[in-house]
């Protein structure tokens, strides 16, 4: 049995977190003033009584030790509101007589310093007093002075305070409540704007969303601006692959339509060869945009393993090309994803080794890397490689994916169309000792590399 179950609403579970930890501390700090008053409002109280046993100290040495010539009475309880014992040999000064069995006990007593009686058995005395018992010699004569409170009136005292205490505590909650409400409808504010953009954007309204996020929603939207980009392009792509076989296949079917049209005409073998021609143009031709079409971008949540397709792939041009040697440099970990579609990721370095392939002389190498910015792909050979006034056409846009260009080109073009759909770039440069280096950089999302 779990002790939460799942979230149904944002509010709700702040509230049910913060509301009861809210309660759960401000009952932890009543209790904490509790202990903090009872304690310090004690040592108040001893401060005082021993502070007021040597003031009657002072005022018997003034005297002499003369106790009936001390003004006592109640002139003692009216100015300190404390009771009083003051014992000698001959005398005994007791106020107020209330307090007379407890005090007579604590006379009684031979430890001097601060005392404190429970449950004291007396009719109309106090039941919980604190004393403090001093005793000192004026020549022969020892004299015991002893000065107490009614921790009862006190506690009283104390505890009218700490109810009142609790009643703040309860309105401080009931602010916390409203605070904590306030405060999740402002920081909800922005997702109640993200939902009114989206029902615009459901509605056509907007293309886009774009809203003062804070910093935790900004990635969210970032993604979902992404999305519909992603969603955009691959429409835009299909609304052109459409438009592009439609234009590529008209006039093949019009030259075939018109050649069977032609009753007068028998159909030669140069006429059938031409048909033949015509058609085996639409069929390379639906196969290109087929393959246009395969090509996916990037999509949220799409990764690939490079390290394993990188091997099946090199696997099986060796077994293409077995005269020649494809060897894999990378230092990236085993399980290490990348945010690449694993169609595309196959046709950028299908194409780009297939090509090393056909024109190297002895080996390729395929290199991968992963760095803080950017993923990287390198596939090198050792053929003749490409003149450098003739790198610049290689893979450009306006070529046909059926075309060749000098030294390579089947393929480079789908490659540079697929790396720019992820934002990234293709380069063409010299190898070490000769032939061609490919490099593809596209930039890291690092939000969904693991």
């Amino acid at each position: 049995m779990t002790l939460f179950s799942k979230p149904k609403s944002v509010k709700g579970t702040l509230l049910l977190l913060l509301l009861p930890a809210g309660i759960a501390l401000m009952g932890l700090a009543w209790l904490v003033h509790g202990l903090l008053l009872d304690r310090m409002s004690r040592e108040f109280v001893a401060t005082r009584l021993k502070d007021e046993v040597a003031f009657l100290e002072h005022q018997i040495r003034i005297s002499g030790g003369q106790l009936d010539n001390l003004q006592t009475g109640d002139y003692f309880q009216e100015v300190f509101h404390h009771a009083f014992a003051i014992h000698s040999p001959s005398l005994t000064i007791i106020s107020p007589d209330s307090w007379t069995p407890v005090l007579t006990s604590l006379i009684e007593s031979a430890e001097d310093g601060t005392r404190r009686v429970q449950d004291a058995d007396t009719d109309d005395g106090p039941k919980d007093i604190l004393a403090y018992r001093k005793s000192f010699q004026m020549g022969d004569t020892r004299i015991v002075v002893i000065v107490s409170e009614d921790l009862g009136a006190l506690k009283r005292s104390q505890a009218e305070l700490h109810a009142w205490t609790a009643i703040v505590s309860i309105l401080l909650i009931l602010l916390l409540v409203v605070v904590i409400w306030f405060g999740i409808n402002l920081s909800m504010r922005p997702v109640v704007e993200l939902r009114a953009t989206l029902k615009r954007l459901q509605d056509g309204r907007v293309s886009r969303i774009h809203v003062q996020a804070p910093e935790e929603f900004r990635p969210l939207v970032q993604q979902l601006n992404q999305l519909l980009d992603s969603l955009d392009q691959r429409l835009e792509r299909s609304r052109d692959a459409l438009a592009n076989l439609s234009h590529s296949v008209k006039t093949p079917i019009a030259a075939v339509r018109q050649t069977l049209e032609d009753a007068s005409r028998p159909l030669s073998n140069d006429l059938r060869l031409q048909m033949t021609a015509r058609l085996n143009d639409i069929d390379k031709q639906l196969e290109a945009e087929m393959r246009r079409s395969r090509f996916a971008g990037p999509q949220i949540g799409k990764s690939a393993y490079p390290l394993k397709q990188a091997r099946d792939l090199l696997w099986m041009l060796g077994r293409l090309y077995p005269e020649k040697s494809f060897e894999l440099s990378s230092s990236l970990p085993e399980d290490v994803r990348w945010p690449v579609e694993e169609h595309d990721l196959n046709e950028i370095m299908g194409n780009l080794l297939d090509n090393a392939g056909k024109w190297s002389v002895r080996g390729v190498e395929l290199s991968l890397a992963q760095h803080s910015g950017t993923l990287q792909i390198c596939v090198s050979d050792d053929g003749p490689g490409v003149a450098e006034t003739e790198i610049g056409k290689l893979g450009q846009r306006g070529l046909r994916l059926d075309e060749q260009t000098p030294g390579h080109g089947l393929g480079l073009a789908i490659v540079r169309e697929i790396v720019e759909r992820y934002g990234g770039s293709l380069h063409f440069s010299g190898a070490k000792e000769r032939g061609l280096c490919v490099t593809v950089d596209v930039p890291r999302a690092s939000s969904t590399i693991s």
